[in-house]
């Protein structure tokens, strides 16, 4: 038998309170939860040593998936980060005052504004994506491959309806 972890000995202690409710969706989501705070910690450390923020990650990594030469519109970073446009207008010139990014006018639409990943940003970006695959696979260290791809399974199939 498995050993019992907190939630386990929280689930215990209400079902004894309240053995009325059905307390098996706590049996998940209070792990996911919980495994959400471990996942946000090892995150910001390692986007931290990347001496990046969460969202400045965000963005550019959008770019660097974008591929060569790491340019997209302000609309599709908008569409990837799922921020309004004026927190994105505000991001973008934050990292344009970093250096990590740059802005530029389309030439296929002169109204139109590009953004570009620097070379600093793209190695910036490149650390922390590294540092990042690092820790998460820490994280998952106790599941065999086979788990890993049944959870990612699960999980996905949990979250296409939020999607």
């Amino acid at each position: 038998m498995p050993a019992n972890d907190e939630v386990d000995r929280i689930v215990d202690a209400w079902l004894r309170e309240r053995p009325d409710l059905d307390f098996a969706p706590l049996q998940v989501l209070s792990r996911v939860a919980r495994l959400s705070k471990h996942l946000d910690r090892a995150r910001r450390t390692a986007f931290s040593r990347s001496e990046l923020e969460s969202w400045e990650f965000d963005v550019l990594s959008a770019l660097r998936r974008a591929g060569e030469p790491y340019v997209l519109s302000p609309k599709s970073l908008l569409q990837q980060t799922l921020v309004s446009s004026g927190t994105m207008t505000n991001r973008i010139d934050r990292l344009v005052d970093r250096g990590l990014v740059t802005r530029r006018t389309d030439p296929n639409d002169g109204r139109g504004v590009l953004v570009g990943m620097t070379p600093a940003g793209l190695i910036r970006v490149d650390a922390a994506i590294t540092r990042l695959v690092d820790a998460e696979a820490e994280l998952l260290d106790t599941l065999s491959p086979g788990d890993q791809e049944r959870l990612a399974g699960l999980l996905r199939k949990l979250s296409l309806d939020f999607d």
